[in-house]
């Protein structure tokens, strides 16, 4: 067993929770997350690929078991004999007051990391949301490509219509994480040249890709965030991950993802809407994911 200093609320404020409150709110994550992730764990049993789902534990590279795992975050001391269990994990020690996450316990390597997320997140969300993508970088990574990335999945368009719906529209597209995978020919097409340096520059809170990618900087941070809020994120994700791959090119159908066609003007409204209503579903969330950095850079700053 660890045991710190107890925290001092003149430099370092925290929250107490009682052992029937926290004990509620762990069960409540488990309740939350587990229908998905045991489908999600039983499919994988039997080698069947979902678009969706995939994405969100193997290109995110977050294990189901982490997720599930619940964490008050920064900040919060939990009383009560069974808060020891906590103290197996990294990061936790025992204190005059009961159990905590220690900031002294978090890597030296990684706060300027947590700092670099703080701003990204800061400017992102200062910014105007852009609403007129049409969902084109799926398309633009298919775009007179050699070879699909996804070649399991079938196209539900040809090669000509998907080159000839690229070539009729601007591509606007400021995520790099999504840049980096056009095709050679579909980069210069594209008004932006992301670059991973100039990702605090250039994301924007319309954007699908970086709405998702809120679950993403929560997990960097687990356990110093609250998991109620890695658990936001995560539906936040799942739900734009599935506009995302009903608006591509692929032909999801078996997977029962029923086409947005982009394609069509009809098919671009409808994914404005999914995008806005994505949009006004992130900023809370990224509000809240900012505030979670700040505390834990403050408990960093008054450690070290």
């Amino acid at each position: 067993m660890t045991r710190s200093a107890a925290p001092s609320a003149a430099t370092l404020p925290f929250e107490r929770l009682s052992e029937p409150r926290w004990r509620a709110r762990q069960d409540a994550h488990k309740r939350r997350l587990e229908p998905f992730l045991s489908v999600h764990m039983e499919r994988r049993s039997r080698r069947i690929k979902d678009p969706v789902a995939d994405f969100l534990f193997e290109y995110y590279a977050f294990r189901p078991t982490r997720l599930l795992r619940w964490s008050p975050g920064v900040g919060v001391v939990l009383e009560g004999q069974r808060a020891d269990d906590f103290l197996k994990r990294k990061g936790f020690s025992s204190t005059s007051e009961g159990v905590w996450l220690d900031p002294a316990a978090f890597p030296p390597r990684r706060r300027q990391g947590a700092r670099w997320i703080h701003e990204l997140l800061v400017q992102t969300q200062a910014r105007e949301p852009f609403l007129g993508c049409a969902g084109m970088h799926e398309w633009a990574m298919v775009y007179r490509a050699d070879e699909v990335r996804h070649d399991q999945i079938p196209l539900r368009v040809s090669d000509e219509e998907v080159a000839r719906f690229v070539e009729s529209r601007p591509i606007r597209c400021s995520h790099f994480d999504a840049f980096r995978f056009f095709t050679p020919a579909a980069r210069p097409l594209n008004h932006l040249q992301p670059a991973a340096d100039t990702m605090p520059a250039l994301e924007q809170p319309g954007c699908i890709h970086v709405n998702m990618d809120i679950y993403r900087w929560a997990f960097k941070l687990h356990p110093w965030v609250p998991s109620e809020l890695l658990a936001d994120a995560f539906d936040l994700a799942r739900d734009a991950r599935t506009i995302d791959m009903r608006a591509s090119p692929y032909d999801l159908r078996d997977a029962g993802l029923e086409p947005l066609r982009v394609e069509t003007v009809e098919g671009r409204a409808e994914y404005q809407r999914h995008q806005r209503e994505i949009h006004l579903r992130g900023l809370p969330i990224r509000a809240r994911l900012i505030a979670a950095c700040e505390r834990l850079i403050d408990a960093l700053e008054a450690t070290a």
